[in-house]
């Protein structure tokens, strides 16, 4: 329990410490207030009721205190593939519900982490970290030249994975 509130105090410091930054750039404009808070925007639009950790690190230490499976999404929003990709994700109903047992992160940009890019650094690819922090690099999706890589026909394969992810979990741990 006291791991939990020693992060929330750390992330409570980086949105204040961000909060303040913001406001000192924009002294000037008054009408800033007057907007409405959008809702959850660490989703970027694939699955806005889900909870979807900020940072690697963040999802990292979630997943080895929770013991949930680590799903990571790269993406990019220009890239057509990606934006084709999000949309069947997010309408997938299925899909949505099975998230809500990983520990859940998508990136518009690469860690240093070269074992998220087992093959290259690729989008959009999705790849699953088990609670022990090892990259499964054995779920795969169908393109040998790009194994992590889905397009929107091949989403039931990415339900399927999902689940494979879950069951290894239970298997191993």
């Amino acid at each position: 329990a006291m791991e939990k509130s020693y992060v929330s105090v750390f992330l409570l410091l980086i949105v204040i410490s961000c909060a303040l930054a913001k406001d000192a750039g924009k002294k000037d404009t008054k009408d800033t207030t007057v907007k409405p808070k959008l809702p959850q925007t660490l989703s970027r639009g694939w699955g806005d009721q889900l909870i979807w950790t900020q940072t690697y690190e963040e999802a990292l230490f979630r997943s080895k205190h929770s013991q949930k499976p680590l799903m990571i999404i790269h993406h990019l929003e220009d890239c057509p593939h990606s934006q084709a990709l999000k949309k069947v994700f997010a309408e997938h109903k299925d899909i949505q519900k099975l998230a809500e047992k990983f520990i859940l992160l998508n990136l518009v940009y690469e860690t240093t982490d070269k074992n998220l890019a087992p093959d290259g650094q690729y989008v959009p690819r999705v790849l699953f970290i088990d609670p022990s922090l090892t990259v499964r690099a054995d779920i795969t999706g169908r393109y040998s030249n790009r194994l992590y890589a889905y397009e929107p026909s091949d989403i039931s394969l990415l339900y399927s994975n999902m689940q494979k992810a879950l069951k290894l979990l239970k298997t191993e741990l």
